[in-house]
């Protein structure tokens, strides 16, 4: 198993609309195996293949305490949605910036699991509110999208002060 690097927002890979996964098989298996290492490495609760740069249409997911109920999504579909609900969201690919998006509180998914079989799923609260973020991810659209457009710039000012901050020096890195 490997840990993968997360893209960080506002890289424009985060942009790309996955494709459809057409094969599930070993390469497939292992990259789930890397995403959720990834994942708890990070730490986090859920993980698109298009934060590490694969534009594929698979998601893992654990909400679970202490991280032993790994989930894996494979061409998610949400196929029914109900209710509302507000909750502080956070991303992997915006470290550090958490806000509240309102979301469905309940929702059924449909997807192909590990062993290439169709399942569908009934999920509400956390679970529900992280495949939805994640599937968003899968579409091109992150957590920051919900906000307003002023939020969105002074996130997107902060993460770049933030960078510059970090880069050493550039007469430091001619030395």
């Amino acid at each position: 198993m490997a840990i993968l690097k997360i893209l960080e927002y506002p890289d424009p890979r985060l942009r790309t609309k996955a494709e459809p996964v057409l094969v599930v098989d070993d390469e497939l298996r292992q990259l789930a195996a890397d995403m959720l290492e990834t994942m708890y490495a990070a730490p986090g609760i859920g993980l698109a293949a298009t934060q590490v740069n694969v534009h594929r249409r698979m998601l893992v997911a654990d909400v679970s305490e202490k991280q032993d109920t790994p989930h894996v999504f494979i061409n998610p579909v949400i196929v029914e949605r109900l209710g509302t609900e507000a909750m502080e969201e956070g991303c992997l690919s915006v470290p550090g910036f958490y806000e509240t998006v309102t979301r469905a509180e309940w929702v059924r998914v449909r997807a192909l699991g590990l062993d290439g079989e169709p399942f569908e799923q009934e999920l509400d609260g956390l679970l529900a509110v992280c495949v939805q973020h994640e599937i968003d991810h899968l579409d091109g659209k992150l957590f920051v999208d919900y906000l307003s457009d002023l939020k969105r710039q002074r996130l997107r000012k902060r993460i770049e002060k933030e960078r510059r901050q970090k880069e050493p020096d550039s007469a430091v890195r001619a030395l």
